[in-house]
């Protein structure tokens, strides 16, 4: 079981995509007092115990911990903003993303599927 990794600042953001290399990087972006978001927090839990996680590195930003980090995603990938959201980088660029009801285990086991 992979465990969620937090990036509380820009140099474990960058450390995260260097980390991940060719492999897919997904960044989860998490408000503390959402409900939404912390439905989609149980999904992205289950995507880390499923067997599709594969190599995939997966990363949380806490967005009223790190407002930083999240607004550094937003500016690297040309993605604006939401919370919750989920991105899934390749080779350094944002191949998918979703936010909100649309962050389910089935929608992350599709996204990372792809190649």
């Amino acid at each position: 079981m992979s465990k969620l990794t937090f990036l509380e600042d820009i140099a474990a953001l960058e450390q995260a995509l260097a980390s991940a290399g060719n492999k897919p990087l997904l960044i989860f972006k998490h408000s503390s007092t959402c409900p939404i978001s912390a439905r989609a927090h149980r999904e992205v839990d289950k995507f880390l115990t499923s067997d599709a996680l594969g190599e995939t590195l997966v990363c949380a930003v806490v967005v009223q911990n790190a407002r930083n980090v999240s607004d550094a995603v937003a500016t690297k990938t040309g993605v604006r903003h939401e919370t919750p959201q989920t991105l899934l980088i390749r080779d350094g660029q944002c191949v998918w993303n979703t936010s909100h009801k649309n962050i389910t285990l089935e929608s992350l086991k599709e996204a990372t599927a792809k190649d």
